[in-house]
């Protein structure tokens, strides 16, 4: 069966772990658990009618103080950018870690991840923003870890795009 490593990038607090923990152990936890440096995790897909592997790395979050190292990205055939909705700055976060990624590695399968929709009352993406990114060639969800919300969707769209490169 096929593995293929797919990161997990972000600011801080954007609820990246909390995406995996869903997507692998259909779980949620209210408690919010810092990730120091990389956690690994695994799920079987079914991705354009083969079975794949995701090996899931979970990587710290960016924040003004901590940069993420650009080695653990080494072997990545995927990576869902993850942001949170009621935080309108880990978007232009996202975007700028986004093009570090780019001239690093280069270009791989993304899927960008608007998480935290279930706050809809203190969402600060707007709609038009949305349709920009879309417009620039992004595969975007609405997620939100707590309900489970579009989070195998999201996935499923990066292991497909993995699967068709």
């Amino acid at each position: 069966m096929l593995q293929k490593k797919v990161c997990m990038l972000g600011s801080f607090s954007v609820g990246k772990s909390s995406l995996v923990r869903r997507f692998v152990e259909s779980m949620f936890d209210e408690q919010y658990h810092t990730t120091i440096g990389v956690k690994v995790d695994k799920k079987v897909v079914n991705a354009n009618d083969e079975d794949l592997t995701l090996v899931l790395w979970d990587i710290y979050g960016e924040d003004v103080f901590q940069k993420m190292r650009m080695s653990y990205l080494r072997g990545m055939h995927g990576y869902l950018l993850v942001v949170d909705g009621t935080r309108r700055q880990t978007l232009d976060d996202a975007l700028r870690l986004n093009d570090r990624v780019v001239s690093e590695i280069g270009k791989v399968p993304a899927v960008l991840a608007l998480n935290k929709f279930d706050l809809t009352d203190q969402w600060e993406i707007e709609p038009d923003r949305e349709t920009q990114l879309a417009a620039a060639g992004w595969t975007l969800e609405r997620t939100s870890a707590k309900t489970g919300d579009a989070v195998e969707k999201a996935f499923l769209h990066l292991a497909q795009a993995i699967m068709a490169k």
